[in-house]
């Protein structure tokens, strides 16, 4: 029931402009564009699809997925106004229901830290699956306040973010390879970008 509730909520929020909704891929997205030759990418809660249109427009095989069915037809009509070729599927970021990938390059801004905990161990799981081995995943998320703590919030009400203890937590698969650590204006709270690179267990 809730997260029916947040999916229907992302959904309205897309037929105004959400804040996050800026139009213009990052700089840290690019410096990977300009580092690695192109392959397969999954971009995980694309959004209206800008990052999908500027992967697909440096050469890469590019599927995005959201939860939210308006910010999928929006990702579709800029695609076709912008004259690129991409998939976009409406998916849960926790299930990837029919994508098997694979896939050289994963990228999340926003959607990882938005999940609860029990659905960051699924969604790790459904990255390990999709991505090859030497595979690299980039993710942005700001980190939740000091002041919350565990039991306080219920999952709609409790302010998304990641918690720092949790970050240590990644399964053996994912080594971090960068770490550039910032602070989100918006939310006022300190944030990162992180870059893993997936190798098999030993």
């Amino acid at each position: 029931m809730q997260n029916l509730f947040r999916r229907l909520l992302f959904h309205y929020w897309y037929f105004g402009q959400p804040k996050w909704d800026t139009g213009i891929s990052p700089p840290e997205l690019l410096d990977f564009i300009q580092k690695h030759k192109p392959g397969h990418a999954i971009d995980i809660g694309c959004g209206t699809g800008t990052n999908v249109i500027t992967l697909a427009r440096a050469g890469w095989q590019v599927t995005g997925v959201d939860f939210a069915p308006r910010a999928i037809q929006l990702a579709k009509r800029k695609v076709k106004d912008a004259g690129v070729r991409a998939e976009l599927i409406v998916n849960d970021a926790t299930k990837l229901k029919g994508i098997s990938g694979p896939y050289d390059f994963a990228l999340d801004i926003g959607c990882f830290h938005g999940i609860p905990k029990d659905g960051q161990t699924k969604y790790l799981k459904q990255l390990e699956r999709i991505l090859v081995t030497d595979g690299f995943w980039l993710m942005y998320g700001f980190f939740k306040p000091s002041t919350v703590h565990p039991g306080r919030f219920d999952t709609l009400s409790a302010p998304p973010g990641l918690v720092e203890a949790d970050m240590n937590l990644f399964s053996s698969q994912l080594t971090l390879v960068t770490r550039r650590d910032g602070f989100d204006d918006k939310r006022e709270r300190p944030s990162a970008w992180f870059l893993y690179q997936k190798h098999n267990r030993r």
